[in-house]
């Protein structure tokens, strides 16, 4: 499967690449990405949420008034949940909310996406992006001259401080190396770019490992 390449100038090159069809050529697999979105979004929980019970709620610890006598209901502690600023019933306590996956349905999922994304026409190759500094005003240049959707997601071969940095400054658009690539990132983007470089180091991180 051939896929056209641009220039960062926004020229569509005469030559064509190649993609792998073992990453990009693969029926998307609808449950295996349902199943993976629940993962990722699960595992991203920090389960730190808690309330303090009427056991830990300061005070409280002497009977506010005695059992007979007063007219009033018996009660045993200012503490509790009756009262304001008493304990909580029932409220969250710290959970983890971690799921486990296998690396090869993580894989999979990965490569459902990218094959899906594909279709869509969201994938966007270049020969090359690169940035003399850490300048946004360059990069959102850049951009504006591809045929590219909202919400961009550009998968570097390598770290490159001046695109990732420059990158951050843009609302929707994001850059991460592509060996970190995941499919819940590539289903929440529009397009995707990647450097020709980065399609080596998918094939290497992803196929070889």
């Amino acid at each position: 499967m051939k896929i056209d390449v641009y220039s960062q100038t926004g020229t569509k090159l005469k030559t064509k690449v190649e993609l792998n069809d073992q990453i990009f050529g693969i029926k998307p697999s609808e449950d295996l990405l349902a199943q993976y979105v629940r993962v990722y979004r699960a595992n991203r929980r920090r389960g730190t949420a808690k309330v303090k019970t009427r056991g830990e709620v300061r005070g409280g610890g002497r009977k506010p008034w005695r059992q007979k006598g007063t007219g009033r209901a018996r009660h045993g502690s200012i503490r509790s949940p009756l009262w304001v600023g008493g304990g909580t019933v029932h409220g969250p306590q710290p959970k983890d909310w971690s799921l486990k996956m296998p690396k090869k349905m993580k894989r999979k999922a990965l490569f459902s996406a990218l094959s899906q994304k594909l279709k869509q026409e969201g994938i966007l190759v270049l020969n090359k992006i690169e940035l003399k500094g850490i300048r946004t005003k360059d990069l959102v240049g850049i951009l504006s001259k591809l045929p590219v959707k909202d919400k961009i997601l550009i998968a570097l071969d390598k770290i490159d401080k001046n695109v990732i940095l420059s990158a951050r400054n843009i609302a929707g658009v994001k850059a991460i190396q592509a060996k970190d690539l995941n499919a819940y990132e590539v289903l929440d983007t529009k397009t995707l770019i990647l450097p020709k470089a980065s399609l080596k180091i998918l094939e290497e991180t992803f196929l070889q490992s």
